[in-house]
């Protein structure tokens, strides 16, 4: 019960504070003081205080496009563990569930970008759509991987399988799936080398071209299920790139905390030391790490 309580309060307060960990990192390392913490935060209670400006060309997509991205990915929170407890919502085969929980959020939004007509948005979504079907492979082919390593096909066990003892084992194929999910994690979502999501070019935005035209309350909810999405796929990767556990539960939530906050760090490093790649350049990439993931699963099954 209080794991639960704790599961649902992370969910709903930490995904914000990873955004602000990122922007600090990144200002740290411009040699800049950069915007607090908790700016996320305020940007969007003050977004949900605005109104909205709705474009007379647009239909019921566009104003359900926000709310059901959201509470698609809320709902795939419900099925990750998170500080190596079990997950709220457990069922065999939930796995699958959980990727198309994120191509619902991401049909939507898309849909959402081309009910408005604009050029400009149609581009963002093609490219969207084009990357996350170079991206969906790879999730798939190392969720099926890991649950071939625990032999379950639920999120909770395979997520909590992982321990050190099984590193040491199977040390090469947890070593490439961990690559190979670092990278969906940045493309899934929009981080560099895949998207810059302070760039104001139009013509090379990916997932910012798509929400132009929101405002007020619907944009305070893109950017927060923008966060959320980063902390569901960040428990992902940390439940199997750091399996560690301490046998008390709540140090186990710290530990996750410390995480998902390193984590944040990592993506603002690499943020900070890298420029965006080039556009022909991502598909590249994204077939790199579906390769990864699919010598990890060879070397599983030999």
């Amino acid at each position: 019960m209080i794991d639960g309580i704790i599961h649902c309060l992370v969910v709903l307060l930490l995904p914000p504070l990873l955004i602000g960990i990122i922007t600090k990192t990144k200002a740290a390392f411009a040699g800049r003081v950069g915007a607090p913490l908790l700016q996320p935060y305020y940007d969007i209670l003050k977004l949900l205080r605005k109104g909205s400006v709705f474009s007379t060309t647009t239909t019921w997509l566009f104003r359900a496009g926000p709310l059901v991205t959201l509470a698609a990915i809320l709902t795939a929170s419900l099925l990750v563990p998170l500080g190596r407890h079990p997950a709220l919502i457990s069922f065999d085969g939930d796995l699958i569930l959980f990727a198309y929980l994120f191509g619902l959020a991401r049909f939507f939004t898309a849909s959402a970008a081309l009910d408005t007509g604009s050029s400009f948005e149609g581009m963002g979504a093609a490219r969207e759509v084009t990357f996350s079907c170079l991206a969906e492979p790879t999730l798939f082919v190392a969720l099926i991987t890991l649950a071939r390593i625990s032999g379950s096909l639920r999120l909770s066990t395979i997520l909590t399988y992982p321990t050190p003892a099984l590193w040491r084992a199977t040390g090469a194929s947890m070593l490439l799936l961990v690559a190979a999910l670092f990278i969906v994690l940045l493309a899934e979502n929009c981080r560099i080398p895949f998207d810059d999501p302070t760039t104001h070019l139009e013509l090379t935005m990916i997932h910012e071209v798509m929400v132009l035209d929101h405002s007020g309350p619907a944009f305070g909810l893109i950017l927060y299920g923008a966060a959320l999405k980063l902390l569901v796929l960040g428990a992902l990767f940390t439940a199997i790139a750091l399996p560690v556990s301490t046998g008390s539960d709540l140090a186990d939530w710290g530990l996750f905390l410390a995480s998902m906050a390193a984590l944040a760090v990592a993506i603002g490093v690499v943020e900070s030391v890298m420029a965006r790649l080039r556009l022909v350049r991502i598909p590249q990439l994204l077939v790199g790490a579906t390769i990864l993931s699919a010598f990890a699963m060879l070397l599983v099954l030999r």
